[in-house]
């Protein structure tokens, strides 16, 4: 999955180099939380947030196969 969501944000973003996703893992969730640099931030939500509702889609439909729920966050 982590190397699902950076295939994903590393073709979107200026600083590929700059894109990390950190797995937090909980008893009922997994966290995906993805960074990426400032200047890209704007590339990885997209007008209205709809290139980070695209990605979010795109993730819980992976991973609607395991047991748990999954979560994507967005950060700097």
């Amino acid at each position: 999955m982590k190397q699902l969501i950076e295939t994903i944000v590393k073709p979107l973003v200026d600083f590929p180099e700059d894109v990390h996703v950190d797995v937090l893992e909980d008893d009922s969730r997994i966290t995906y939380q993805l960074s990426v640099n400032k200047a890209d931030m704007g590339k990885v939500i997209g007008k209205q947030g709809r290139v980070a509702k695209a990605i979010r889609t795109v993730v819980y439909a992976a991973g609607s196969s395991q047991q748990k729920k999954v979560f994507l966050e967005i950060g700097e």
